[in-house]
């Protein structure tokens, strides 16, 4: 019998947050308390927000309905490990859909899970390898939790840093926001050494950490984290603008595009046009524009449009079985 009222609110809640519907009689034993205690206690989570519908009848059930607003979730050991691992797996991988939301999320669950339950994620997590259809480099779960949480706490970090032609530096910034691009993580900070705004790929990070420091968050140039990751991308790269015309809705098209991409413009035909700027080879980025699965045009650039007719004839001498060695994409643009 669990006498500690806060202790059995916890166990009732967590009974009721499982979907199905709980017969008075049955919580009672498993509370190990009579029935009348199960309704005052039912009447205590509704007065903390928790929308407990109950059912009349010889034996009256309990069952946890969606309510306005959602209130604090209660986690077995088992639960909280499994939402910790899917997450530190997806968010590790950059998979597209896995947004900064969701990094937040694992660094509120992995600031209070025990620390007999944070062992049991790192082992479950380096005992499987998981299998991911992206091309992005991995990226260590820990270091976008820090990220985030000093994000989030508004806290200087601390980081060592490999620059593309292999350089190290240390640096000290004002972390702004992280931006997923699909195949990898970025973060978006203030460099507090060069007095600028920069951009940051997250799988060259190492050893990042939050100094304790606060700080008060600067007005960012753009207004918009992904946007100035954008126009950070084309200042660096060599780019092309590229014009696709799509045999579907904006709003439909848009569901699927990457954030970066920009959004498409409606057509008076009700399809619609994309014109953006790209970082990234023809041949990523045709592969980019099959996988949205709409009908869909390219107007420019040619390298592209090449890259295109020879995906679409590969892909169908693969389908028909034809053993014979497709083309190549062009290589002219990168």
């Amino acid at each position: 019998m669990t006498t500690d009222t806060p202790a059995r609110l916890f166990q009732l809640l967590s009974l009721l947050q499982t979907p199905r519907e709980w017969p008075g009689g049955e919580l009672a034993e498993r509370l190990g308390v009579s029935r009348r205690t199960v309704r005052r206690d039912v009447d205590r989570l509704r007065e903390l927000g928790y929308p407990v519908q109950a059912t009349r009848g010889s034996d009256g059930g309990y069952r946890l309905v969606a309510g306005k607003a959602m209130p604090p979730l209660v986690l077995d050991d088992e639960e909280a490990v499994a939402i910790a691992v899917g997450l530190r797996a997806g968010a590790g991988h950059a998979i597209e859909g896995v947004e900064e939301a969701s990094v937040r999320a694992l660094a509120k669950l992995e600031q209070v899970l025990p620390a007999r339950l944070r062992h049991r994620v790192s082992t479950l997590q380096a005992a499987t390898t998981p299998l991911t259809s992206g091309d992005g480099a991995s990226v260590a779960p820990e270091t976008l939790t820090v990220m985030a949480s000093a994000i989030a706490g508004r806290e200087r970090l601390r980081f060592a840093y490999r620059a593309g032609d292999g350089t190290a530096t240390r640096r000290l910034t004002e972390p702004y926001r992280l931006v997923s691009t699909g195949r990898r993580w970025y973060l978006v900070a203030y460099d507090v050494d060069r007095a600028d705004w920069r951009t940051f790929r997250v799988d060259r990070v190492n050893e990042p950490f939050a100094t304790g420091a606060r700080f008060d968050p600067r007005e960012l140039p753009t207004g918009n984290a992904a946007e100035y990751l954008r126009q950070s991308m084309q200042r660096r790269q060599e780019t092309y603008t590229f014009s696709v015309v799509f045999e579907a809705p904006a709003e439909v098209v848009a569901e699927r595009l990457p954030a970066w991409l920009g959004a498409p413009e409606p057509l008076a035909d009700g399809g619609c046009r994309l014109r953006a700027t790209a970082g990234d080879s023809v041949e990523w980025l045709a592969v980019r524009l099959a996988m949205l699965g709409h009908p869909f045009t390219v107007q420019e650039p040619a390298e592209l449009v090449d890259c295109v007719r020879a995906l679409g004839a590969r892909l169908t001498r693969a389908a028909d079985g034809d053993p014979r060695r497709a083309s190549r994409c062009p290589r002219g643009v990168r």
